[in-house]
């Protein structure tokens, strides 16, 4: 029988998370960063926090998971 740490799991999980969350800011970041003329800087600002919000969120869900299969469910 295999067994699964959870705590590792969780580890794995949070680190697939972070790089979904990274590739999702990646356009606004670019708009933010070189601060391009014409852009919607604003806007950009505004989905960057929707976006860590979203990535918040599915951390305490990700922290709460009991089991591995919850955190598969939860996966990006």
């Amino acid at each position: 029988m295999i067994v699964v740490n959870l705590e590792k799991a969780r580890v794995i999980a949070h680190e697939k998370r972070r790089a979904a969350r990274d590739k999702e800011m990646a356009p606004w970041d670019d708009i933010i960063s070189k601060q391009i003329p014409g852009s919607d800087l604003e806007n950009a600002v505004v989905e960057r926090q929707k976006i860590r919000i979203k990535y918040q969120d599915l951390q305490e869900l990700m922290d709460a998971a009991a089991t591995v299969e919850e955190l598969k469910e939860l996966l990006p």
